[in-house]
């Protein structure tokens, strides 16, 4: 899908920040399929990846034919160890900063992510149901397998959500620059192509997503990739100062 198109599509949203956040610790808390490959033999991964295509996993899952609903389908890479931080007391530190009535910005929010070590965060892709999604989702989750990213997950097919799905490619540091150009890189290596955005793992665990009352941007570096450029590379803008980044 063209960059122009994309861009349409995210202004369309009408719903409320809560909505989606409220959507998302649906999807988390119901059963998720995954692949641990620290646990699992590689051999039994392309009859797992071939059985859990995104486009065919069903969301809500099927009562009639007794398919559970399922929240995400996600790859665990071998490297792959606990970071999530201290995610219980960056929230109440959050609903103090909010009763306090400071205001509140990247940098208010980027503090409490250092002071609690929450502080991973994913390169977003939105695509189109079927092929798009299923080929973008074997690029990332091969590239799990082989230890070159984290972790990755995908959502399954929601009719809701106007045939769209979105794959999330994680690190480990928001705050790390390098490292999130880098992850940029091992994408566009597999063969992604599509625009990315990034998100820092504590604005979904604060609820802030679009259209959020703070009035803040919910991704904070944007990936487009240059087909005309010799070499082909991503042009990455960092979104809180619209400064280039690469």
């Amino acid at each position: 899908m063209m960059a122009a198109g994309y861009d349409r599509w995210l202004s369309k949203a009408a719903f409320s920040a809560e909505t989606y956040a409220a959507e998302a610790m649906a999807a988390d808390m119901d059963p998720w399929i995954v692949f641990d490959s620290r646990k699992t033999p590689r051999s039994e991964f392309d009859g797992w990846l071939e059985s859990n295509r995104p486009s065919r996993v069903q969301r809500f899952g099927d009562e009639e034919g007794g398919v559970g609903r399922v929240g995400w389908i996600s790859v665990v890479g071998p490297s792959h160890g606990p970071g999530a931080g201290d995610v219980a007391g960056l929230q109440e530190s959050w609903e103090q900063l909010l009763a306090s009535g400071r205001p509140v910005s990247f940098q208010t929010v980027r503090e409490l992510a250092l002071n609690h070590g929450v502080l991973s965060g994913k390169w977003l892709m939105h695509l189109d149901s079927g092929f798009k999604v299923d080929h973008a989702w074997e690029c990332v989750a091969r590239a799990t397998l082989e230890g070159k990213i984290s972790s990755v997950k995908v959502s399954p097919y929601n009719p809701k959500t106007e045939g769209r799905q979105v794959i999330c490619v994680y690190n480990q540091n928001f705050t790390d620059k390098g490292d999130v150009v880098r992850l940029d890189s091992v994408i566009r290596a597999t063969g992604v192509k599509c625009p990315l955005s990034y998100k820092p793992d504590v604005y979904t665990y604060l609820g802030i997503y679009r259209n959020n009352r703070w009035k803040l941007c919910p991704t904070i570096y944007e990936s487009k990739f240059d087909l005309e450029c010799v070499p082909r590379r991503s042009h990455i803008i960092n979104k809180v100062t619209n400064l280039e980044v690469t």
